[in-house]
């Protein structure tokens, strides 16, 4: 009992100490993706407090952060900028056709949760998710390289001189920070990104540096401070968005987009962090929690958001297992907006691209390289495939994408796996033995092993060492059977599986004629539960 609880306060201690460390990690993202959608920064903050509480309590994923995302931030900006075209001259409506169409997005990832679409994950490939963790790697690399500007007259341009030698040296040092401290087991025990942004900022402050700093921030991208008030509902929305059939054919399509998006990210992180910690999330769950987190963000004036792939990164490798994390940093995030917006503007940006650089670090699948020349060229093509669509178009293309390629290529790849053996059986009966699956892709491959003005009066096909997979090979089965009938030949067929046999039957009564009934017939059924087996029958 006693080691139970000394476990239990070490989780407690470290979920508490991680979450801390994401919440600050948090601000800035959560501030740079409301630039990016052109709403208000605390739109994002708001909703990377909502999003990220509500999933932590009743997400699938223990230890998940989630939050505003630069992913559905990047949909955002032109619904925003299109809303706010639909109003009269001077009044800006974008910001409140975005706040319906994050709840017309929940609504649907509910859905989604309902029907249990979560576990269609589980057909993307092993490339895919690959290419998914670099694809992503790169884009927060690239993200990071904006806070190596400052805004002059109005215009991004990067830093020179003093305040770039700073930034560098401060960016180097919270990396060295981070990299040297799990070296030093007593120090070990602590999120080392908490203690190397503490230290990082603890110089700048003390030293008087001119550096970039969060609150300056926010200030160059226009912004007015963190601090804000606790969310109430935007009742306002209602009154605002006129409920028409113009208005929901102009939200509904990016309501699509922004669920898609968000669940792909969300799932994949899901199982990201599932191979982190090597336990098992729940898909389904996660999609309802994500949609019910958008539906309350909506309502209470938050730009809506999902999973976050560098700040769950964060969490996982500073010992956040629980939800406790999670449910810490969205409320520590709420404490800086409502009580410690004056201290956390002092922290410097350089610190908290420090954290990120070593995310990327973290998240990059090196190993990709190292299997270059030992995967299929197919599987290599996909990774890089969908590596390039994450950085120049966005996760949902670049998933979807990944998965239809792969998809084709199995199909094409089986396609040419079908074989026929042939061979004469004492009393002139000819057999074709046929090896493969027998799919719409393998049907003309199929048709062409046959030679039916050739063959002998008796043919017999034999599937034992084939199945029979969908509607395009019954179809191809019943051409071959007609075929021969036309040309006054006997057929039969053998070895069919039950299920294809009742389709047949289905299909044409005249298959009870040609189908031939054997003991040995194969049975496709799959175990639902292989542990009821007893030991030993599936090995033998």
């Amino acid at each position: 009992m006693t080691e139970f609880i000394k476990k239990r306060v070490s989780n407690v201690r470290n979920d508490i100490f991680s979450g801390v460390t994401v919440a600050l990690a948090l601000v800035p993202e959560a501030v740079a993706f409301a630039f990016v959608a052109g709403v208000d920064p605390l739109v994002g903050l708001y909703a990377a407090f909502m999003v990220g509480l509500i999933t932590s309590i009743f997400g699938g994923r223990p230890g998940m952060i989630s939050g505003a995302t630069g992913a559905l931030a990047v949909v955002m900006v032109s619904l925003v900028s299109e809303g706010n075209a639909m109003g009269e001259p001077g009044e800006n409506l974008g910001l409140y056709y975005l706040f319906a169409t994050v709840i017309l997005m929940g609504i649907i990832q509910m859905l989604a949760g309902v029907l249990k679409l979560g576990k269609f994950v589980r057909l993307i490939p092993h490339p895919v998710m690959m290419g998914f963790v670099n694809g992503l790697a790169i884009v927060i690399f690239l993200s990071q390289l904006g806070m190596f500007k400052q805004t002059v007259a109005g215009e991004k341009v990067w830093l020179q001189g003093t305040s770039l030698y700073f930034m560098i040296g401060l960016v180097a040092l919270t990396m060295l920070i981070m990299w040297g401290l799990p070296q030093i087991k007593k120090l070990s025990k602590l999120p080392e990104a908490l203690i190397a942004i503490l230290v990082v900022s603890a110089i700048v402050i003390f030293a008087k540096l001119d550096v970039a700093t969060v609150g300056s921030f926010i200030r160059d991208g226009g912004g007015e401070g963190l601090k804000g008030g606790f969310p109430v509902p935007n009742l306002e929305t209602f009154s605002k968005v006129p409920f028409t059939w113009e208005s929901i054919k102009f939200i509904l399509p990016y309501s699509l987009i922004l669920a898609a998006i968000g669940l792909i990210e969300s799932l994949m992180t899901l199982n990201l962090v599932d191979d982190l910690t090597e336990t098992r999330g729940n898909g389904n769950r996660e999609c309802l929690a994500q949609g019910g987190a958008n539906i309350i963000t909506g309502l209470f004036g938050g730009m809506g958001g999902c999973a976050m792939i560098g700040q769950s990164i964060i969490n996982i490798k500073g010992g956040g297992r629980g939800r406790l994390s999670g449910i810490v940093a969205a409320v520590m995030l709420l404490m800086f907006i409502l009580f410690a917006s004056s201290y956390i503007e002092q922290v410097p940006i350089a610190a908290l691209v420090g954290v990120m650089f070593m995310v990327v670090i973290g998240t990059f699948a090196w190993s990709s390289f190292r299997i270059i020349n030992k995967i299929p060229k197919t599987d290599l093509f996909v990774l890089i495939l969908v590596s390039a669509l994450t950085v120049f178009f966005d996760l949902a293309i670049a998933v979807i994408a990944g998965v239809i390629v792969s998809a084709l290529v199995f199909s094409w790849e089986n396609a040419t796996r079908i074989r026929a053996r042939k061979r004469m059986k004492e009393d002139g009966t000819k057999t074709y033995e046929i090896w493969g699956p027998l799919f719409f892709g393998s049907i003309t491959a199929f048709n062409d092993k046959f030679d039916v003005k050739n063959d002998p009066d008796k043919v017999e096909i034999d599937f034992i060492e084939s199945r029979v997979s969908d509607h395009s090979a019954l179809e191809a089965i019943l051409s071959i059977v007609e075929k021969y009938e036309a040309a006054g030949k006997s057929l039969h067929l053998k070895h069919l599986s039950e299920e294809c046999k009742e389709l047949l039957y289905k299909s044409n009564p005249k298959f009870r004629e040609v189908i031939i009934e054997d003991i040995d017939d194969p049975r496709y059924h799959l175990a639902a539960n292989p542990e009821k087996f007893p030991k030993g029958l599936l090995e033998n």
